[in-house]
């Protein structure tokens, strides 16, 4: 899944690069600079809080984010110009706050990164803005495998979770627990609005289907659909034999909101129950012992 994440006073230290700094730009760079060419600044591109859309990172994730980013480009709105390409990461590291405890009663964590600009030229206008505070919010464009219910740990929305997120079951928050990062492509200066509290936002980036591939997605949808109609339809009628008495508007409402999975298992237990309360036999029974004579095997 591809994600954005959005920090906001993210832009921490800034100034010019140490030594250490140096020797660590030089990697990215075809030749040796020297420190008053390099602008360099901290900004903190996300953490293991729990974010206004109920997701967080473990802080495993953060671990392997850290490695990822080190070399990434920044850029501006996720624009993905080559022309907006005027920062790059050169180090990050996962820094632990253990006075600060999450949403979800971890200790707080987040991903540092560091990161280098040439000074001069239009690149003035912005090294003025960080250090005036107007550029502040950063975002980052990742991709992550496993996204989890913090409730039940399965794949948050689908293998028969429905916990909603920003409810408490039992005492544990329901949220989507984002780990197992596998690419950072790059982040971004960007525009949030002012928010009441520090925090994160996050949206998906929307994959972008052919016409074949939408007709197709709308033809499983369909079939799924009548798929699980006729089942419903089983279910209340297996029901109705396995449980007597029981209405089937309320046997309806028990069943219709359940996962398929969690009612296709409810569908059969209802036709083993209602397979031994009326076992349907035909008229012509063939006796399975020797024939009498009296043919009673045949008898209507």
């Amino acid at each position: 899944m591809d994600i954005q994440k959005m920090m906001e006073q993210a832009v921490g230290a800034s100034g010019s690069p140490s030594d250490e700094d140096l020797a660590l730009i030089h990697r990215w760079t075809r030749r040796a600079l020297a420190a008053e060419e390099l602008y360099v600044f901290r900004a903190n591109l996300c953490d293991n809080e729990i974010d206004r859309d109920g997701e967080r990172f473990t802080r495993a994730a953060l671990e392997t984010l850290a490695g990822l980013f080190v070399g990434k480009t920044g850029l501006f709105d996720h624009s993905g110009k080559s022309g907006d390409q005027v920062m790059r990461i050169y180090a990050a590291e996962v820094v632990d706050d253990p006075a600060r405890a999450t949403k979800s009663g971890e200790p707080y964590a987040s991903l540092s990164a560091r990161v280098y600009l040439l000074r001069g030229g239009e690149n003035e206008a912005l090294v003025r803005a960080i250090d005036g505070g107007i550029k502040k919010e950063v975002s980052i464009s990742c991709a992550v495998r496993a996204v989890t219910c913090s409730v039940c740990g399965r794949v948050y929305g689908r293998e028969g979770c429905n916990h909603k997120k920003g409810e408490a079951y039992g005492g544990v928050l329901c949220h989507a627990v984002l780990d197992g990062p596998t690419d950072a492509y790059e982040f971004s200066f960007v525009a949030v609005p002012a928010q009441p509290a520090a925090g994160v936002t996050k949206k998906k980036q929307k994959r972008q289907e052919s016409g074949a591939e939408l007709e197709e997605l709308q033809r499983l949808a369909e079939d799924g659909r009548a798929f699980r109609a006729e089942l419903l339809e089983k279910t209340l009628r297996a029901g109705a034999i396995a449980v007597p008495g029981i209405q089937r508007a309320v046997l309806d409402a028990m069943c219709r909101n359940l996962p398929t999975g969690e009612l296709r298992a409810l569908c059969g237990t209802f036709e083993s129950q209602a397979a031994k309360s009326l076992p349907l036999k035909g008229q012509l029974i063939w006796n399975q012992t020797r024939d009498t004579g009296e043919n009673e095997g045949f008898r209507l």
